[in-house]
């Protein structure tokens, strides 16, 4: 059982209490936001954008670049996210959760290929293309910044995203050395799953009402 555990966690020999509670508490603070994510809660917002401040804290004295970049921008889109979430789009509703137009599903498409293109030029400049996980990282950034941007318009599709972006993410934040976080997104990727399901009966009942 010792060697399961030293396996696990024995990176976080090297990291300070600091930092072990503070991933801990973005990691608490993550699964809440996913968690009223599916609940289809606002507080998904708030809940979240403190977990991205932590994480954006640590990812930069860690310098993982690729991941902090999807932090900063998780917190830039919470912000934007809970502005449209509690926009109301008549005198008693606000913004409902609906299926991505033809319009949308070119913007995502541009929102990844131009992450790409982006996280790589950032990669090289700070001289980061060294390892495998660049590419990974990569991948993973264009696919979350999709996600996030659904998220905030309230669109159904944002769980695919999610749901396949934290399925990579797992292996790869294990790999890295950050355990909890691996473990975080093993729990994001079942919360995932449930959140679509939620949503698309949400979704369904509405579209047998009208």
């Amino acid at each position: 059982m010792s060697q399961i555990f030293e396996y696990l966690f024995g990176q976080y020999a090297e990291y300070t209490t600091l930092a072990v509670s503070l991933e801990i508490t973005a990691v608490i603070f993550g699964i809440a936001s996913v968690f009223f994510a599916w609940l289809n809660k606002v507080w998904v917002y708030p809940t979240g954008i403190i977990s991205t401040a932590i994480f954006v804290y640590l990812l930069l004295k860690w310098s993982l670049l690729g991941d902090m970049m999807i932090n900063i921008y998780y917190f830039i889109m919470s912000i934007y996210g809970w502005y449209i979430w509690t926009r109301k789009v008549d005198e008693t509703h606000v913004t409902p959760i609906s299926r991505t137009n033809a319009m949308e599903k070119m913007i995502q498409v541009l929102i990844f290929i131009g992450t790409l293109i982006f996280v790589y030029v950032i990669y090289i400049t700070f001289d980061k293309w060294n390892n495998w996980t660049a590419y990974i990282d990569t991948l993973t950034t264009a696919i979350f910044f999709v996600g996030m941007w659904l998220m905030a318009r309230r669109k159904i599709e944002n769980w695919i995203f999610w749901i396949v972006g934290d399925i990579i993410s797992v292996p790869l934040y294990f790999y890295k050395g950050f355990t909890f976080s691996s473990l975080q997104y093993v729990i994001f990727t079942i919360m995932a799953i449930f959140g679509y399901l939620a949503w698309k009966k949400t979704l369904d009942k509405k579209l047998v009402t009208v």
